[in-house]
Parts: structure tokens; C-alpha cells; sequence
């Protein structure tokens, strides 16, 4: 890392989509007098990286790097969360709340290996991603220095609202793939597409029909069910076997690349929410994440079917931290990586296989099997007796009645005094 006064002391790693807000931030960051790199991490989003790229040199770039992080995104990041059966405020699967430590890491890298002094990023002030990207970058170079362009005065002071960045880059001949008639805020990558602002800041304006990207409306999906074995080792998803024609995909990104497709064209994984971000305000997001939903479906089933009932009631307190931690930002913290380890340590037996069927929209479980299930059919059965004798029931009843007893006689002493 270059002093200030040095080499690089005027270079920065933005974290550049090509879209409206990174677009002028560049040209604006080059106004500024900075040397841009510009950086934008592959992580299975529809982009066309070449155009890009030449988009980013033509308009005053050093360079540009996209590194191909698809595989690490689902083996080391994904993969726990689904471990994690993670769902901030039980319904969001943090598509991109997972995606950006590892954006942060590698930026950090680009900034290392560049020589540049400062990281750069185009998340709004109001937003969860300025807080993500900013405490995994400081988490991993305690001395890099983080240009935020929406919270300084001098630019979002001249750039109020989104027509402004119209303007600003109409007048720099910069392209964009928005218009002021949908300027939805977009975020994809391989595991969903997120969609927010424009009319969908009014949460109870309803979706346009053709907004999502991931997956067809469910009542246009087939009229044919399809059915599905996915197997589990560790608590993550090693084989999935499409039990209509015959497909098998054992490797972890081509696994989850294949789940999405199926997914999506059952319309599975849709959600509408009003969550909290972390800043302190609601916010309205529209998300897709067709393998995620699925994943978490059918790990739940096999977890529940492979763990004791306490360690599990123990684990699904870890699973509420673990999404709440990935949520704020603090994939890097040490509070973070304790749950990791130790959720990981519980899916030592989350093992077997779950068979499930898509259809319009909805997700059914079929069956499970596991040689390390806690199930014991001859235990359970009515028509077993097995090493289980029916009047032992009254003893447990009698004492766990004890408490309630005691409560009911309190109450009545309490009734009769008033």
C-alpha cells in the first residue's frame, strides 16, 4: 500500500456496474483528479463483461478487472448460509447481503495489488450496502480509505435525485441501461435478482408484470409438476437428480446454476417485503432466489430429520444471529465467524437425501431418507409397540403438570381476592 504522499496516492478501486449511479461516479471520481480502476466482481449476475469493460476504459479508466468469483460465491458463502437456513426477518435469503464480503474481499485484494490507497463504491447513503462494503474493507485493510460519493456534500448536494444523473451523464455521452420510466435499483448475481426504488417505493403499488428476471409469473408456470432428489453431506447439497429426465449435477456451481433454472421456470422463490434495514428505516424489496429457496426447503427437512431436538433448538438461535450478522455487515467480524464454526460444527450428521416436487410457484416435500436419521419407525409406530411403554406417558405428564397446577391455584387465591 502506497503512502498518500507516494505512488498510488491518488488511485482508487471502484466498485464499478456500469450502471447509472457507478457511471458517474467514475466520471466524477476522474474530475476529481483520481486515477480509477475499475473493478467489477463475476459473480453469475447477466452482464455483458466485455461491454463493460470497454465501457469503463472509453470513459477515462485505468483499468478495468473482473475476476471470476462464481465458485467461491457458492462454496464459501452460499453454502453456509443454506447451512444456516438463513432468512433475515424470516423471509429475506440475503442474496445480496452475502455477496458483498466477498465483493469487499476482493476489492481489497485489487486495491493491494494496484497500489491504490482509497476504494470507492456507489451505495447510497440511506442503504445496508455502504455499511457492508465499508466494515468488510476495514476488516480486512484496517488502513484503506473508502470514498463514498453519496455522502459528500459537494456531490449528492449536485446530484439531489436520479434525473440529475441523468443529465450529468448525458453530458459526458455516458450510456445507460436505465431509464427515468422504470429506474428500478437492481441487484443481481447467481443467487437472485433484488429490486427496489422507482414505484416500488410505494409498497402498496403492485409489481409490474414484467419486472423479475429469475423466474415466470407461477401462473404461467408448466401444469406438470417436476420432481427432484437432492442430497445432502454436512448440511450442504452435494447431488441433485432431476427425477423427470434423468439429469444429475454433483458439482457445487454447476448444482446451483442448475436449480436456479428449474426454479425459475416454476416460478419458485418470489418474494415481496417491507424489512429493516440496518441504517434504521423500512424499505420495500422485490426478490427472486429460485435455488436459495429451494436449498433452504430441503435442508430444513433433512436437519430436522438428522439432529437432536435441543441441539436444533440451540442451532436455530445461531441461524437467527448468522442472518443477522450477514445482514448488518459483519461477515468478517469474530462474533461471525464463531457462528460459522459452529453452525458448520452442528451439520456433522445433516445427511441424506430429500425428494421434492416444484409447481406453480410452491415448493412440496415428498419424503426423506438418511442412514443417520433420529427417526425410529418402530418407535413411533401405532401398531409397534417397540422399547416404549404407554404408561410411562403418565409420569411425564403428571410432572410437567406440576408448574401448571401451581400457576392455576395462584391464579384462583389472586381471583377470589379481588
Amino acid at each position: 500500500m502506497a503512502d498518500k504522499s507516494g505512488k498510488g496516492s491518488k488511485r482508487v478501486v471502484l466498485a464499478y456496474s456500469g450502471g447509472l449511479d457507478t457511471s458517474c461516479i467514475l466520471a466524477w471520481l476522474i474530475e476529481q483528479g483520481y486515477e480509477v480502476i475499475a473493478y467489477l466482481a463475476n459473480i453469475g449476475q447477466d452482464d455483458d463483461f466485455d461491454a463493460v469493460k470497454q465501457k469503463a476504459m472509453k470513459h477515462g479508466a485505468l483499468k478495468m478487472i473482473i475476476p471470476d468469483l462464481k465458485k467461491e460465491f457458492v462454496e464459501d458463502y452460499i453454502w453456509p448460509a443454506i447451512q444456516a437456513n438463513a432468512l433475515y426477518e424470516d423471509r429475506y435469503l440475503l442474496g445480496t447481503a452475502l455477496a458483498r464480503p466477498l465483493i469487499a474481499k476482493a476489492m481489497v485484494k485489487i486495491a493491494v495489488d494496484e497500489q491504490a490507497h482509497y476504494v470507492s463504491h456507489g451505495a447510497t447513503g440511506k442503504g445496508n450496502d455502504q455499511i457492508r462494503f465499508e466494515l468488510g474493507a476495514y476488516a480486512l485493510h484496517p488502513d484503506i480509505e473508502v470514498i463514498t460519493p453519496w455522502r459528500i456534500p459537494e456531490f449528492y448536494q449536485r446530484f439531489p435525485g436520479r434525473t440529475d444523473l441523468f443529465e450529468y451523464a448525458k453530458k459526458k455521452g455516458i450510456p445507460l441501461p436505465v431509464t427515468l420510466k422504470s429506474p428500478w435499483s437492481m441487484d443481481a448475481n447467481l443467487m437472485h435478482v433484488s429490486y427496489e426504488s422507482g414505484v416500488l417505493e410505494d409498497p402498496n403499488h403492485h409489481a409490474p408484470e414484467d419486472l423479475c428476471q429469475m423466474t415466470v409469473n407461477p401462473e404461467k408456470a408448466p401444469d406438470k409438476a417436476e420432481k427432484l432428489e437432492i442430497d445432502f453431506k454436512n448440511g450442504k447439497p452435494v447431488q441433485v437428480k432431476n427425477l423427470e429426465d434423468g439429469t444429475i449435477k454433483t458439482n457445487a456451481l454447476e448444482l446451483f446454476t442448475y436449480l436456479n433454472q428449474v426454479g425459475g421456470r416454476h416460478g419458485v422463490g418470489r418474494v415481496d417485503i417491507v424489512e429493516n434495514r440496518f441504517i434504521g428505516m423500512k424499505s420495500r424489496g422485490i426478490y427472486e432466489t429460485p435455488a436459495g429457496t429451494i436449498l433452504i426447503a430441503a435442508h430444513m427437512d433433512i436437519e430436522v430429520f438428522t439432529m437432536d431436538r435441543e441441539m436444533r433448538k440451540v442451532k436455530r438461535d445461531l441461524d437467527m444471529k448468522f442472518s443477522d450478522q450477514v445482514y448488518k455487515g459483519f461477515w468478517f467480524s469474530p462474533e461471525c465467524e464463531y457462528t460459522r464454526f459452529c453452525i458448520n460444527k452442528s451439520q456433522e450428521h445433516v445427511e441424506g437425501r430429500v425428494t421434492l416436487k416444484l409447481f406453480k410457484g410452491a415448493i412440496h416435500i415428498l419424503g426423506r431418507e438418511s442412514k443417520l436419521s433420529l427417526y425410529n419407525e418402530e418407535l413411533v409406530s401405532m401398531n409397534v409397540q417397540g422399547d416404549y411403554e404407554p404408561p410411562d406417558a403418565g409420569g411425564f405428564i403428571k410432572i410437567n403438570a406440576l408448574r401448571l397446577r401451581e400457576y392455576c391455584r395462584l391464579r384462583q387465591k389472586t381471583d377470589a381476592k379481588q
